[in-house]
């Protein structure tokens, strides 16, 4: 099974608002870098459509490590809780994005993927490339309001 290393990092501006996402696939000396975004959407939807983005694009079943920054992603797969949110129906009223949930959880049963959450804004190089892919999408559908909100790039439960 080829051996695949993930990076992915999801922004908005406002949350919710334009959002973008940025990712990193490297494969030995292979790198490739995918990114995209929606006009409304939120900083976690973006998260999440960070790694569908990166799993979807692999072309056959592989092993992955995938580092984010995003908690709510890293946490809600390595404590099982996507998993109980599924089994339960979805339903609750706290569990948001099950769309975007039963995508990814459809895609980690195609996948041997390892969830590994690193600290966003702190100097490391994937992980700021995706921010900056990330931003520059929500940037890109941002409506030209003649000022910015601020870029919100982890965190928030939405």
């Amino acid at each position: 099974m080829k051996q695949v290393t993930v990076y992915t990092d999801g922004a908005c501006r406002g949350n919710p608002g334009p959002g973008g996402y940025g990712v990193i696939l490297q494969y030995g000396p292979v790198r490739r870098e995918l990114s995209g975004g929606e006009a409304e959407t939120t900083n976690n939807r973006m998260e999440l459509t960070a790694a569908i983005a990166a799993l979807s694009a692999l072309k056959e079943p592989c092993s992955v490590t995938l580092y984010s920054d995003s908690r709510y992603l890293v946490d809600a797969v390595n404590l099982g809780w996507a998993r109980a949110w599924q089994a339960a129906g979805w339903r609750g009223g706290k569990v948001k994005n099950p769309d975007l949930w039963q995508k990814l959880l459809e895609l980690l049963a195609l996948h041997d993927v390892t969830f590994l959450w690193v600290r966003g804004h702190a100097g490391h190089p994937e992980n700021e490339r995706c921010d900056a892919l990330a931003t520059a999408e929500a940037d890109r559908f941002r409506a030209d309001t003649g000022s910015a909100p601020p870029i919100i790039s982890q965190g928030e439960n939405t």
